[in-house]
């Protein structure tokens, strides 16, 4: 499978830049495998197509605000500073991405707030855009934290390119998030509303929530032409008890088994055993899924639309097929679906 049959042309002007007014408001479109069939629907319609016992598995992770602004010393130069994830919580080492990155090197100081009120020091440069940061700061660790997170603002991806706004803390984050790591919000969860969960609820539907936290390897371009050669950058994953019972019990009933965005499709298949059954794990998964793919234990996904060459659409044409899926994203493009993050959603049933 090449990286060029992944390519389309995709307007500016369908990437959303604003989440839809409510969060299961946005569109569905929803792709029928067997029969090849699309249908156009709302996403609280996601009602008509599961029933009792059918089981949703949601990534819990919870966005921190990520993306800081500072000054390099003496110069005065505005680095931006992205956090990826916390080293040691003794030493204040944090892994980041630096931009402009050609500015920065070991021994720089990095000033932020508006009174320089947090200082870090660049100690290491781990890739050609990634450091090492040690940040100096006097409180215990949780004030550290709090301190830090104040002068964040929430990573909004790159192609949504518009200042952050207050409303983002709130919709760039799913209602179920919890445990906090992630600097990509997991999109196919935005469309949740708490109305619509307690009506799944109503319907007797079953919640698996297990722990992605999503990367920036989502929005790593890929740089060869041979799929077989790209290799994702890892992610932090757990999946615990709960979530492999009601799992697997839905499994042995027959029920429907919905992967709820792609971060939980990749985390569900590296936690899968050889009988297809669903095992607890905690640690580490790089898995990289591309057309063509046997998936093992979820029979539907909700996806939102991806950009062009991206991983997230690999996966979700290994999952719906890849000539079904280019031409549903045909029919989106024509039909003025709404791209990206905050952009409207896909059901692959």
């Amino acid at each position: 499978m090449k990286l060029s049959k992944f390519k389309f042309n995709l307007p500016q002007e369908q990437i959303a830049l604003h989440p839809a007014k409510n969060r299961d408001e946005s569109r569905l479109m929803v792709v029928h495998r067997n029969t090849g069939e699309i249908e156009h629907k709302v996403f609280k319609d996601l009602l008509e197509y599961f029933g009792e016992k059918d089981v949703f598995i949601f990534n819990n992770t919870k966005v921190f605000p990520a993306r800081l602004y500072g000054n390099k010393e003496k110069t005065g130069a505005r680095i931006e500073v992205f956090l990826l994830r916390e080293l040691n919580e003794d030493l204040r080492l944090w892994d980041v991405l630096v931009d402009p990155a050609r500015k920065i090197r070991i021994g720089n100081k990095l000033y932020f707030g508006e009174d320089d009120s947090m200082v870090a020091e660049v100690i290491d440069n781990t890739t050609s855009r990634g450091r090492t940061l040690r940040f100096l700061y006097d409180g215990n660790h949780d004030e550290f934290k709090k301190a830090l997170y104040a002068l964040g603002e929430t990573p909004l991806p790159k192609y949504i390119d518009r200042p952050v706004e207050a409303d983002d803390e709130d919709r760039y984050q799913n209602i179920f998030a919890k445990e906090e790591g992630a600097v990509v919000a997991p999109a196919a969860g935005l469309h949740f509303s708490r109305e619509l969960m307690k009506r799944l609820e109503i319907k007797d539907c079953r919640f698996a929530f297990l722990t992605v936290h999503s990367g920036l390897g989502n929005f790593r371009e890929i740089d060869v032409e041979d799929l077989t050669k790209h290799k994702m950058d890892s992610e932090q994953m757990i999946v615990n008890g709960d979530v492999v019972d009601i799992v697997n019990t839905g499994k042995d009933d027959g029920r429907q088994i919905c992967a709820v965005g792609t971060s939980v499709m990749r985390a569900v298949e590296t936690a899968v055993s050889t009988d297809g059954h669903l095992k607890e794990f905690e640690g580490w998964t790089n898995k990289f899924i591309f057309p063509p793919y046997d998936f093992s234990v979820a029979t539907s996904m909700i996806t939102n639309f991806h950009m062009p060459l991206s991983t997230l659409l690999m996966m979700t044409a290994s999952f719906g097929g890849y000539d079904l899926i280019m031409d549903a994203y045909d029919v989106a493009l024509k039909e003025g679906y709404r791209f990206g993050a905050y952009g409207d959603a896909m059901l692959i049933i």
